[in-house]
């Protein structure tokens, strides 16, 4: 798989991580890159191509696609963290979160599909995909979801020879994760990780060493999985 050359769209694509793709992209090459977001007028980025999206409207996916017919490779970067909890939280907050991670990357998958033989599909996952944490209930069911979108898109597409990809990630230094005092990774960092898994054929990337603690503790009792990351997360 090889960006220098490639058509690349990438969703959510006029802050954090998203931004980065499109700068990084460029920089490595990539023949186009369609910047993705709901309201393209703020995507800043020389030499991308704005492309209006929203992943949660299929309407406005199958547009996207049918105005996007040379793309290779799929980014799904868009995202939303709400802070709600499953027990206490807001419903339609929820689903918010499910409808954007879930289905709004299945609409995306769906909708590129066909066009995507010997291409490849990154999604940008999180190491909350594996574990739960308090204050994050909705984010964690909805990435955990689409990890598992993840794993199944890859079998179904395996017959086309599409790469699917899992990013996962623990925090990075973006808007989205500004509230968060711990450490954070640097967005580079991040976005050459995921492309250089991306070019090495690599189903699963993670990114450091957040996500790579907390993939060592799925093995573990989930006791000991909590213990872990409760030592970690508290101050």
């Amino acid at each position: 798989m090889q960006i220098n050359g490639a058509h690349v769209l990438v969703t959510g694509a006029n802050r954090g991580l998203g931004r980065q793709f499109v700068l990084s992209l460029l920089e490595r090459g990539a023949g186009k890159v369609y910047a993705t977001a709901r309201r393209p007028e703020l995507v800043d980025v020389p030499g991308a191509v704005p492309l209006r999206l929203d992943i949660t409207d299929p309407a406005s996916v199958a547009a996207a696609a049918a105005a996007a017919p040379d793309v290779k490779i799929v980014i799904n970067n868009a995202g939303i963290s709400t802070g709600a909890n499953l027990v206490t939280g807001d419903l339609d907050v929820i689903r918010r979160e499910m409808d954007t991670h879930f289905y709004g990357t299945l609409n995306v998958i769906r909708a590129f599909a066909p066009q995507l033989a010997d291409g490849a599909i990154l999604n940008v996952l999180s190491a909350v995909s594996w574990l739960g944490v308090d204050g994050a209930g909705a984010y964690h069911a909805a990435k955990a979801a689409e990890w598992a979108l993840t794993s199944n898109a890859r079998l179904e597409l395996a017959g086309q020879r599409t790469l699917v990809t899992g990013l996962h990630l623990g925090a990075a230094d973006t808007d989205m994760m500004a509230w968060y005092d711990g450490d954070k990774s640097a967005p580079e960092a991040i976005v050459a990780a995921a492309l250089d898994g991306l070019e090495a054929h690599r189903l699963e990337v993670l990114a450091d060493t957040w996500s790579r603690q907390v993939k060592s503790w799925l093995s573990e009792d989930p006791e000991i999985m909590y213990r872990n990351a409760a030592a970690v997360l508290t101050p």
